[in-house]
């Protein structure tokens, strides 16, 4: 997304995307790689306490990260490259999905923003309309309508079934959709978070930047038996998250919450929190949390990671210094040359 001359930013990454939070699954571990001997040094002891004990075992484990790595050099190029094949081949089964439309919306979100956008709203009113869970700073409710979620399902699954290439949301998701790559971005995405989400989440989250998101991630996930079943615990690339449940039919695979990241995990208890077909869990994107286990069915999972470029370019969330930029593309992960982007103020109510 390169600078328009009206103002609009251009947005950048950390060049800790390269090098750290590679996440080893067999292990249920997030690394950093710089190079193979400050590797050994920083993490061959506990990856042998974690059970790689042969050298042919630490092999493999370099192997995979040295593919990773390759990867996310060639994210951007080949992302790009993803997303031009599946404009030019894939045709859609529902087109006016793509396009954000308050019908979509559920009746108490209408509500919720309706009253975010007063001029006497505050955050003691809102959260008499939301569903606040026993996880701290963890809020629930309704957003999209049932028959929205059946439609977007069976758009998404045409799509998996289709011969259009596609790419994992992260690297702990296994089974996903890019919704960047399938073109929800500019009509979908960007309508919600600006004039639905950025109400709520400048009422609930000053303090980390929720009266100034300005760019997002946005992905669907899948559990399903024969696939993922469950996500380890983590935090995301994130200021504010919105975790909505489209379906389908399952049992169990509740969420679970602990304290934020700078936390010890020996040094908080995690609160178990269910999640309902239509409804959205809105937390902050550094608070742990993770997915138990379905036992039966299959689930899908919108995710949006929203953030703010006035906070993260003060502090890289996934590396803890100051960002040192490198070009991306579209939203990148966020971070811009400017500490506020131009034409926009920053609400802190």
């Amino acid at each position: 997304m390169a600078a328009e001359e009206g103002g609009e930013p251009r947005f950048y990454m950390c060049s800790c995307f390269t090098s750290d939070n590679i996440f080893l699954d067999e292990y249920k571990l997030h690394v950093r790689f710089v190079s193979e001997q400050l590797f050994r040094q920083d993490y061959q002891a506990l990856l042998t306490r974690l059970g790689c004990t042969t050298d042919q075992q630490f092999e493999e484990v370099l192997h995979k990260i040295y593919q990773e790595v390759d990867r996310r050099r060639r994210l951007a190029v080949i992302s790009a490259e993803r997303a031009a094949a599946i404009k030019r081949t894939y045709r859609p089964l529902h087109p006016h999905v793509y396009h954000l439309q308050e019908s979509y919306l559920a009746l108490e979100l209408k509500q919720i923003v309706e009253y975010c956008r007063s001029s006497s709203a505050t955050r003691k009113g809102l959260l008499e309309l939301l569903e606040e869970e026993a996880a701290p700073k963890v809020y629930r409710f309704p957003v999209f309508q049932k028959s929205f979620c059946e439609e977007l399902m069976e758009e998404l699954e045409h799509f998996e079934q289709s011969s259009a290439p596609k790419g994992r949301p992260n690297t702990m998701n296994h089974y996903g959709i890019l919704l960047n790559e399938l073109g929800f971005d500019e009509t979908f995405i960007t309508p919600l978070r600006e004039h639905y989400l950025h109400p709520v989440t400048t009422l609930l989250y000053p303090d980390c930047g929720g009266g100034c998101l300005d760019s997002h991630k946005a992905f669907v996930v899948t559990y399903d038996m024969n696939k993922d079943l469950d996500l380890s615990y983590h935090y995301d690339n994130a200021e504010v998250t919105l975790n909505v449940s489209l379906g389908k039919e399952f049992t169990d695979g509740n969420l679970y919450f602990g304290d934020m990241r700078q936390v010890p995990v020996s040094e908080t208890e995690c609160t178990e929190v269910e999640h309902r077909v239509t409804e959205g869990l809105l937390h902050r994107g550094q608070q742990m949390h993770g997915v138990l286990p379905i036992s039966f069915g299959q689930r899908w999972n919108l995710i949006i990671w929203m953030r703010a470029s006035r906070e993260r370019n003060k502090l890289c969330p996934m590396c803890n210094r100051r960002p040192s930029l490198v070009e991306g593309d579209g939203f990148a992960d966020g971070f811009t040359k400017h500490e506020t982007p131009p034409n926009m103020s920053c609400a802190l109510t």
